[in-house]
Parts: C-alpha cells; sequence; structure tokens
C-alpha cells in the first residue's frame, strides 16, 4: 500500500464569502498541489473541499497521513463524528441539523478505501506545507474579491 500525505487548508474572506482551499499529495519525492474555491461559501465547506478534492485524488486505496488545522474535518473524521450524524439522518446528537451534509457523505466515500493517520496542527504556526496550503487557498479566495 502506497504511503501518501495529504495537507489541507481552507479559506474564507468573511464568512459565508468568496473562499478557497488548497491541498498538497506527497508520495515519496512526489508533490501535486490541488486548489480550487468559489465565490460564496464558508470557511468549513473549504476545508471539506480541500480534503474531498485530495482524497478524491487518490487512485488506489492508500495508507494516509492527513495533516490539517480544522478541529471541524479532523474530529468529524476521527472522532467519527460524520458517521454519527450520517447515522442519524445528518442529525448532530442534540437533534440539530449537521452542516454540509452533501459534503460530509462525499468525503465519507472518498476516504473509505484509505487508512488514516489525523493529525491536528495549529494554523499560521509556521507548518510548511499548512502555510503553503494556506497560501493556495488565500489566494484562490482573492481571485474572487478582486472581481
Amino acid at each position: 500500500m502506497k504511503k501518501v500525505e495529504i495537507y489541507t487548508d481552507g479559506a474564507c474572506r468573511g464568512n459565508p464569502g468568496p473562499g478557497g482551499w488548497g491541498a498538497i499529495l506527497v508520495c515519496g519525492k512526489a508533490e501535486k498541489e490541488l486548489s480550487g474555491g468559489d465565490a460564496e461559501t464558508t470557511n468549513n465547506r473549504m476545508e471539506l473541499m480541500g480534503a474531498i478534492a485530495a482524497f478524491e485524488a487518490l487512485k488506489e486505496p492508500c495508507s494516509v497521513t492527513f495533516t490539517s488545522d480544522s478541529q471541524y474535518v479532523i474530529n468529524g473524521l476521527e472522532k467519527g463524528w460524520a458517521v454519527g450524524w450520517k447515522k442519524r439522518g445528518w442529525k448532530k446528537s442534540d437533534g440539530s441539523a449537521a452542516q454540509n451534509p452533501q459534503l460530509w457523505d462525499r468525503l465519507l466515500a472518498a476516504i473509505a478505501p484509505h487508512e488514516i493517520k489525523y493529525v491536528w496542527v495549529r494554523g499560521h504556526n509556521g507548518h510548511p506545507y499548512n502555510e503553503r496550503c494556506d497560501s493556495l487557498a488565500t489566494s484562490y479566495a482573492d481571485r474572487y474579491t478582486k472581481k
């Protein structure tokens, strides 16, 4: 099984507002950068989209170390929150609606074939890949704000 490192970040200029996401996949010495965005979105949606794009880019089951500064994404996956929300019809344990169910459903499908180790890092704290993902995300968000 290939070993892959995935780093992701999302950004939003206002929340909601113009946003972007960035992802970097590292396999051996090879690195691949991905980015995208939306003219009207939220930070959490962009965090999810970075993870979705990265995992959907994998062509076979891999052993993945997934690193993000988003506690929303890391906890949603590692602590099983998203699986619980889905089982309850996209309701949280308190009965309120879980946000972004379509994106969570897509992410759960994308991670299913992989063995994953989750790593949370503090954002804007000098982690080279997190900083690069932030740059990808914010530059994409800025495309929408300069129109």
